[in-house]
């Protein structure tokens, strides 16, 4: 099986809603890591002139690769992504190999099946 890594970076408060349509998608699993910190195109100012960073969370997901666009383009749906500037991003890489997904690749097994 070949797998994909999904990365979203998401406002806190987005999080859980980003997590079920994940799950929904296909998703059989995620690791969140939060106060992940950054900015974009322009930082966002506070009227005493201080940059205002807003806490953001990464979530991972390893995904069998039939599956990595639909929950990519689910998640963004599901978060506003295009229609909300700065509501968060998500995107997917290869993964070349993975250890320790032997419960969820027979999970993924029947779902595959199905989308081939």
């Amino acid at each position: 099986m070949h797998f994909k890594l999904i990365i979203a970076l998401v406002d806190e408060g987005q999080t859980k809603h980003i997590l079920q349509a994940a799950r929904e998608s296909g998703a059989t699993g995620a690791t969140v890591i939060g106060s992940a910190r950054g900015e974009g195109l322009s930082p966002k100012k506070t009227f005493f002139g201080l940059n205002l960073e807003s806490q953001r969370d990464m979530l991972m997901f390893i995904v069998e690769e039939h599956l990595g666009r639909e929950v990519l383009e689910h998640i963004a749906t599901i978060g506003g992504f295009d229609e909300n500037p700065g509501s968060g991003l998500a995107f997917q890489l290869d993964v070349e190999d993975a250890i320790g997904l032997a419960s969820q690749i027979k999970a993924l097994s029947d779902d595959v099946e199905d989308v081939l």
